[in-house]
């Protein structure tokens, strides 16, 4: 079965988007370094942009389920691309500063979360229009954020070796722009809003949209174990694997655990995406919880490079199926008139998920060892996974018993 046009370009515009973060995240850290010689600045540019990041991402939710999505995707690209675009702009006419950089990194977190977020709530009507499957629909897009996660630090690194880092951002700046381009190609009915939205205050609507995932014990399970995804992930990848390998003189193989988990996950899109229709959601989601499950446990055991490699691409395979069945599932059972405000509160509560996950691993590194951090932060985990299965929230997940 081939792609239609207009589901190639969504998931188009999803890797543009997802690779201009990915080299951004490379580029400006050490442009941070050469403006101010300080690595401390590079956690002062994060910490003053990770505050403005989760309200955007929150209020950005109610701007989506008020307006055309697939206008708000377009607006955020533009958004992304301008503030990346300004950073060597700035450098040529007045030089970067500390305080420019903040500021604009700030403009940034405008266009991350609500691009994210429209992207997704846009997945159930480009299915629609189509005819793709949903289960085939979400595993491509997981197989294209798979993608961004491989060529994406690659592709900086390349780059940074050939030009400066300020032409790097105008490539990433490039990227974004393209992203917005790729969305104009969707009919511009594919982002209306099928109910009119009772206009109330920001912060009654926001509430709204919490009642919502509070009421619903599948939406409040599903939300639980994507930030339960993201703490362990942000504690092993950003604080357990680099202490490690670093302790063992041979950092470099950390980016070898990533290629390792981003191939896994390749793969996980690959089979859910041709076999996803196919048999029960439940097994899907069991055999995708304990491979997960199974792939934390190996890779904070530290045993050896060769279990971790292992465990990193068992963890990516399941992952990516684990992801894939919870957007599909999200996608059809999150109301059209909320869906913004869910999705925006749950990538809002991303972004300081996975720092909570290196927060505790740096505490537990510090009065114990990598490995204690390592099985503290899958704890997290194993409790949000039996917490989820005990309040029945993933019961009944086939599509004729959908609600």
């Amino acid at each position: 079965m081939t792609v239609p046009v207009v589901a190639l370009a969504y998931l188009g515009a999803h890797l543009l988007s997802l690779l201009g973060n990915g080299l951004a995240a490379v580029a400006l850290p050490l442009i941070v370094l050469q403006v101010t010689g300080s690595p401390g600045s590079v956690g002062v540019v994060s910490l003053a942009t990770a505050g403005p990041a989760l309200l955007v991402g929150l209020a950005a939710g109610v701007v989506i389920d008020r307006t055309n999505r697939r206008t708000s995707s377009i607006l955020a690209d533009v958004v992304s691309a301008l503030a990346v675009a300004a950073i060597p702009v700035v450098d040529l006419v007045s030089g970067l500063t500390l305080g420019w950089l903040v500021a604009l990194a700030i403009v940034g977190a405008f266009g991350d979360v609500p691009g994210l977020t429209a992207r997704q709530v846009l997945v159930p009507a480009v299915a629609r229009h189509t005819g793709v499957s949903l289960e085939r629909l979400v595993g491509l897009r997981q197989a294209m954020t798979s993608i961004a996660l491989v060529i994406g630090p690659a592709a900086a690194g390349i780059l940074l070796t050939v030009f400066d880092g300020s032409t790097v951002l105008l490539v990433t700046a490039a990227t974004s722009a393209a992203a917005a381009l790729l969305t104009l190609v969707l009919p511009g009915r594919l982002g209306a809003i099928t109910e009119a939205p009772v206009r109330t205050s920001v912060v009654a609507e926001l509430a709204a949209g919490a009642r919502v995932l509070r009421r619903s014990r599948f939406l409040s399970g599903t939300v639980g174990l994507t930030l339960g995804l993201a703490v362990v992930l942000g504690g092993l990848q950003g604080l357990v694997l680099p202490v490690w390998f670093t302790a063992l003189g041979r950092p470099d193989l950390l980016g070898l655990v990533l290629t390792a988990l981003a191939l896994g996950m390749l793969v996980g899109t690959a089979v859910f995406t041709t076999a996803g229709v196919r048999g029960s959601r439940g097994r899907w989601t069991v055999g995708a919880l304990v491979g997960t499950t199974g792939g934390f446990l190996a890779i904070a055991t530290l045993a050896s490079p060769v279990v971790v490699l292992a465990g990193a691409a068992v963890l990516g395979l399941s992952n990516a199926t684990l992801g894939a069945i919870l957007g599909v599932l999200q996608a059809e059972r999150i109301p059209d008139a909320a869906h913004g405000r869910v999705l925006s509160l749950q990538n809002a509560l991303l972004q300081v998920a996975a720092p909570a996950g290196i927060g505790l691993a740096g505490v537990v590194a510090e009065v114990g060892s990598p490995v204690a951090a390592g099985f503290s932060v899958v704890a997290v985990w194993v409790v949000v996974v039996l917490v989820v299965g005990a309040s029945g929230a993933l019961r009944d997940l086939e599509p004729a018993r959908a609600s």
